[in-house]
């Protein structure tokens, strides 16, 4: 990311006629102002001056520029959990399970994963890497081991959620000998990855029209989070159920407006399958 800031502020730079060795404080500032397409947030702003300030250190040290104008450039001001959850309501999130089919293979797939990323919050990497043997029919439990917390959890098999993934077993996944649940539909029969389920998530919200500042699994799992606060469940408990190893990371939660999603679905699914 630091190389594509550097590399966007001399092109700038090089299409404003302007010799390195010339640049000033100014410029800086009008290329941190220049209008784009999708605004630039003040995170964004920020991430671009550490950028350059560490690079207008080293062009001083090489005598590239004229002064370190590195140490003068402002950056915007960050508060503590300043940015909220980038996530569809759950209403949205209803009307996108209910929306996808369930007659073709690769519906019937990417319905159930769908539905694991917002029922239980999962990493796109951890619906990627579940196994057949991770699923307890008999206890109804679902084992997912944390990577970030190096230990396994256990999650309780929701029926609805359990027939969405059986459908699929039984009725689309191919006929392969590996362990990974969520398989390519198409020979070789390799397992799905993050990149190809996070491009097919991306794909499914874009198709809602709505508009998000971000549209991959991560959105379901903000989505997930808020409906859990929204439901009565403590930091604590939302921490625990997204596999959150810092408390710090499930803080920006206390942020949203309860008042506004107390009119979302019971975390039951009633009624949403």
């Amino acid at each position: 990311m630091r190389r594509a800031h550097v590399l966007a502020f001399l092109l700038w730079l090089e299409q404003q006629h302007l010799a390195l060795n010339r640049a000033t404080v100014t410029d800086v500032e009008r290329f941190l102002a220049v209008p784009r397409n999708r605004p630039w947030s003040r995170l964004t702003v920020s991430s671009c001056v550490a950028s350059l300030r560490s690079f207008f250190r080293y062009a001083w040290e090489r005598k590239w520029c004229a002064s370190n104008i590195g140490e003068a450039i402002d950056a915007p001001r960050l508060y503590t959990c300043e940015s909220l959850p980038a996530g569809p309501s759950w209403t949205h999130v209803k009307r996108l399970i209910t929306g996808i089919g369930q007659d073709s293979s690769r519906d019937i797939r990417n319905r159930a994963i769908i539905i694991l990323l917002a029922v239980y919050g999962f990493r796109s990497s951890e619906v990627a890497r579940l196994r057949l043997e991770d699923l307890d029919w008999e206890r109804e439990i679902i084992l997912l081991s944390r990577t970030k917390q190096r230990r396994e959890h256990q999650y309780p098999l929701v029926h609805e959620v359990g027939d969405a993934i059986l459908l699929y077993l039984r009725k689309a996944r191919p006929q392969a000998k590996r362990r990974e649940v969520f398989l390519r539909l198409l020979p070789p029969f390799e397992p799905l990855t993050v990149s190809g389920l996070g491009t097919m998530v991306h794909l499914q919200l874009k198709s809602l029209g709505i508009k998000l500042p971000r549209y991959g699994p991560h959105a379901l799992r903000h989505a997930c989070a808020s409906h859990l606060l929204a439901e009565g469940l403590s930091l604590k408990e939302i921490g625990d159920h997204l596999g959150h190893s810092d408390p710090r990371s499930t803080r920006v939660y206390a942020k949203v407006n309860l008042e506004g999603l107390r009119e979302v679905a019971r975390f039951d699914l009633g009624g949403l399958l």
